[in-house]
C-alpha cells in the first residue's frame, strides 16, 4: 500500500512537471497569434517599456502561415510591452502570468489589430486605436470629448497600469496630457500621487513624481508673480486641519511666534524619519526661544499620516490635495524636503539642504 501510494505521488509529480514544461514553465507570460500575410522570414520584436525607453526582450519569426508564439519572464510589476514589426508596433500591458493573443495583418500591423486575453490589454488597445483615429481625423472637438472620457477612466483607477499608459500617450508628436496645462497636470498629479501611495517601490513611481514636480516648476516659471520664487517674500496664508480636525492658520501661528519653520513633507517617504529626527532636535533646542514648526503633510494615505502626525510635538496639518495642491504651487515646492524660515510674518529663507537648517535657524533667533 505504501509502495503504491508513493508510485501514485511520483506519477502525479511527473504529470505536473510535464504540464509545466508544455506550458513554458512558471514565472513567464506568453503572447501568440497570427499576422496575416507574414511568412517564415517575418521577424517580430518583443520590447519592454522603461519610462520612455524600449528595451529588447526577445524576437520571433512567424511560420509559413503567419503564426507566432513568444514567451518571456513575467515582470514583478505590471509593465507595458510592445510587439514591433519594422516601425509599426502594438502596445499592451502584462501583469504577471498573462497570456495574450494578438491577431493582425502585415499590411496593417499596428493600425488594425485585435488583442485578447486581458481586460487591461484591451483597454490599451482601445486607447491606441481611438487615438490613431482622432489623429487622422483632425476633429479637435471629438478629441476633447474622448480625452474627457479617458480622464474619468484614469481617475477611477489612477494607480493602474492603464492610467500610467494614458498619461504618457502622444498624439501626432504631442503629449495627450501636457504638464504645461493646469487641467492635464491635475490628472498627472492624481496618477503620480496614487503610485506614490500604493506602489512606492514601483520603478515608475519616481518617474511619475518627477514629471509632476517638473511640470509644476515649469508652470510656476510661466507665471512667476503667482509663486514664491525668491528666498525672501511675503507670507501666503494657509489654513489646514490637524489630526484632530482643528484648523491652524499659518499667518496666525507666525504672528504668535518669533520664528516658524514651514515644512513640507510626505511621511511615507524613506527620508521622512530622518528629517523629523532633525526637526525634533531643532525644536527641542530652540522652542524655548520662540521657535515652532508648521508642518504640512502631503500624504495620500490619511490613516498613515494621522498615525505619524499625532506623535509629533509641533503643528502638523494635512493638505488633502497632496503634491497637486495650490499650496505646493504657491510656495514653489519642487522637491522634498523643503523648509521655509518665517520671521515677523515674512519668509526670510528657503532651506532645501537640511544639513544647513540649524545654522540658518540660529541666524534669526
Amino acid at each position: 500500500m505504501t509502495r503504491n501510494g508513493g508510485l501514485v505521488k511520483w506519477m502525479l509529480a511527473l504529470v505536473c512537471l510535464v504540464a509545466m514544461v508544455a506550458c513554458g514553465g512558471s514565472g513567464t507570460f506568453g503572447v501568440e497569434g497570427t499576422i496575416a500575410g507574414a511568412g517564415d522570414t517575418t521577424m517580430l520584436v518583443l520590447e519592454q517599456s522603461s519610462n520612455g525607453a524600449w528595451l529588447l526582450v526577445d524576437s520571433v519569426a512567424t511560420n509559413g502561415q503567419g503564426a507566432f508564439k513568444v514567451r518571456a519572464e513575467a515582470p514583478e510589476v505590471p509593465t507595458i510591452y510592445r510587439l514591433r514589426y519594422g516601425d509599426a508596433s502594438i502596445c499592451f500591458p502584462i501583469d504577471s502570468l498573462d497570456h495574450l493573443t494578438i491577431n493582425s495583418s502585415l499590411a496593417a500591423f499596428g493600425r488594425d489589430y485585435e488583442v485578447a486575453g486581458s481586460e487591461h490589454a484591451q483597454q490599451v488597445m482601445r486607447i491606441d486605436q481611438e487615438a490613431m483615429r482622432l489623429a487622422t481625423s483632425g476633429d479637435s472637438a471629438s478629441l476633447a470629448q474622448w480625452k474627457a472620457s479617458l480622464s474619468q477612466q484614469v481617475a477611477a483607477d489612477p494607480s493602474g497600469i492603464v492610467a500610467y499608459y494614458a498619461i504618457n500617450k502622444y498624439i501626432n508628436g504631442r503629449p495627450l496630457y501636457d504638464p504645461m496645462s493646469d487641467s492635464d497636470l491635475r490628472i498627472i498629479g492624481a496618477v503620480a500621487n496614487a503610485y506614490n501611495s500604493f506602489h512606492p517601490d514601483d520603478p515608475r513611481t519616481a518617474y511619475l513624481v518627477g514629471v509632476l514636480l517638473e511640470g509644476q516648476r515649469r508652470r510656476r516659471q510661466a507665471t512667476p508673480t503667482d509663486t514664491i520664487m525668491a528666498d525672501v517674500a511675503s507670507l501666503i496664508d494657509v489654513r489646514l486641519q490637524d489630526y484632530n480636525g482643528k484648523e491652524y492658520s499659518l499667518s496666525e501661528v507666525a504672528a504668535k511666534h518669533r520664528l516658524v519653520l514651514l515644512d513640507f513633507t510626505i511621511y511615507q517617504t524613506e527620508a521622512s524619519p530622518m528629517l523629523n529626527k532633525l526637526l525634533h532636535d531643532i525644536y527641542k533646542r530652540y522652542s524655548s526661544q520662540g521657535l515652532t514648526i508648521y508642518q504640512i503633510g502631503l500624504d495620500e494615505d490619511v490613516v498613515a499620516w494621522r498615525q505619524a502626525a499625532q506623535n509629533l510635538p509641533w503643528i502638523t496639518v494635512l493638505d488633502p490635495m497632496s503634491v497637486n495642491s495650490t499650496t505646493v504651487g504657491a510656495y514653489n515646492v519642487t522637491g522634498m524636503p523643503t523648509t521655509f524660515i518665517i520671521r515677523q510674518g515674512e519668509i526670510v529663507e528657503r532651506v532645501e539642504d537640511m544639513t544647513q537648517l540649524e545654522s540658518a535657524v540660529k541666524k534669526y533667533l
